[in-house]
């Protein structure tokens, strides 16, 4: 196996890190982190009009037919900028699904989301809901698909124009496009760590439209998983670089009774575990990408990279605060976006004790 990336992959990295690097300055972040949605438009827009949103999807709906790895590439630099817009939920998820299984309307709405013009997202966790390939939301067919149910956490969906909900259907699973404005939506905004706009969502007897077909339903919602629990490894991945770089260059610069606190053994035991972690999910993340892109079986590889993903976000996160000190809980430093965002992006993917369960079932099946 050959992890290095191409040049192509290079150059759509450099691009991405380029587009952020102009827009998301110390001051952007702290303007919003007091906004009243956590929502770089500015930027959102620039990767669109630079090609960054469309890159990886098929060309049926204006993409330039990219795959996994240069996904991975570009979460991982929008994570290094802790960059506030939907691309996993909106590109990655959302108009990835919609071009691989919908009908010709649905794919207009994944070209949109390719241009920028529009916002997707999905809602694939419920509340004390601990197997997500087994929703609780429920949807019945008369005179049309109606869902009745509940969703938490549903990232961007006071932004987004379509939302896709997994639901179940006389015991299996199909994966519906609801329009947030429907008959029977409501919707509560959510407090998260990182103030990231997310809400809960209720529906009664809302009207949808199925995704695919009823027998596509169970593959659908375990691509939408994979790629989700994959896409956010990536991200905390280049959040977790970034936190480190940080750490290591207060380290070289602060001094406490006249010595380089990096030079203290308790800092460097610190930074060396935390290069350590670093180094771990890396490796989960590239080559749990490298499998999906050969189209080799991964499961048991996401899950590593998830598991990695959360354990080394909290290691990697307290430590950077910790070897700031009184700075370090400051919310106008920079190294609280990063302790926030990795904190988010660990309760989003889920607890270690969780992930290996979930993996030593899988390396189980497999032996």
């Amino acid at each position: 196996m050959d992890f290095t990336l191409t040049e192509g992959q290079q150059d759509l990295a450099r691009l991405t890190g380029e587009v952020c690097g102009k827009l998301v300055t110390a001051d952007r972040l702290r303007e919003l982190d007091t906004a009243a949605v956590r929502f770089d438009e500015a930027l959102w827009r620039s990767l669109a009009e630079t090609g960054v949103l469309a890159a990886t999807l098929p060309e049926s709906v204006g993409g330039s037919d990219l795959g996994v790895l240069e996904q991975t590439a570009i979460l991982r630099e929008l994570g290094k900028f802790v960059a506030a817009v939907p691309y996993l939920w909106s590109v990655v998820l959302g108009a990835g699904a919609l071009a691989r299984w919908g009908n010709d309307a649905q794919r207009e709405q994944a070209a949109k989301a390719a241009a920028g013009e529009t916002i997707l997202t999905v809602a694939l966790s419920e509340e004390r809901n601990w197997e997500p390939a087994r929703p609780t939301t429920t949807a019945t067919e008369d005179g049309g698909w109606k869902l009745t149910g509940a969703k938490t956490v549903v990232p961007f969906a006071a932004q987004a124009s379509r939302i896709l909900v997994p639901a179940t259907v006389s015991g299996a699973t199909a994966v519906f496009l609801v329009d947030p404005a429907a008959a029977g939506v409501r919707s509560a905004d959510q407090q998260v760590v990182d103030r990231s706009p997310e809400a809960q969502l209720e529906f009664d007897g809302t009207p949808a439209e199925l995704l695919g077909t009823l027998d596509d339903g169970p593959e659908i919602l375990d691509w939408l998983l994979a790629q989700g629990w994959l896409g956010l490894a990536a991200q905390q991945l280049g959040t977790l670089e970034r936190a480190i770089e940080l750490v290591a260059e207060y380290g070289r610069e602060r001094e406490q009774f006249n010595r380089k606190i990096g030079s203290f053994q308790a800092v460097a035991q610190r930074l060396a575990d935390g290069y350590i972690d670093l180094q771990g999910l890396r490796l989960a993340v590239t080559q749990a990408a490298w499998r999906v892109s050969e189209g080799l079986s991964a499961d048991a590889e996401i899950h590593t990279a998830k598991f990695w993903a959360a354990e080394a976000g909290h290691h990697i996160a307290h430590t950077a605060v910790h070897v700031h000190g009184g700075v370090g809980i400051d919310r106008d430093h920079i190294v609280q976006c990063y302790f926030t965002a990795a904190k988010h992006n660990e309760f989003a993917l889920g607890g270690a004790t969780d992930h290996l369960r979930a993996l030593g079932t899988l390396l189980a099946e497999v032996h």
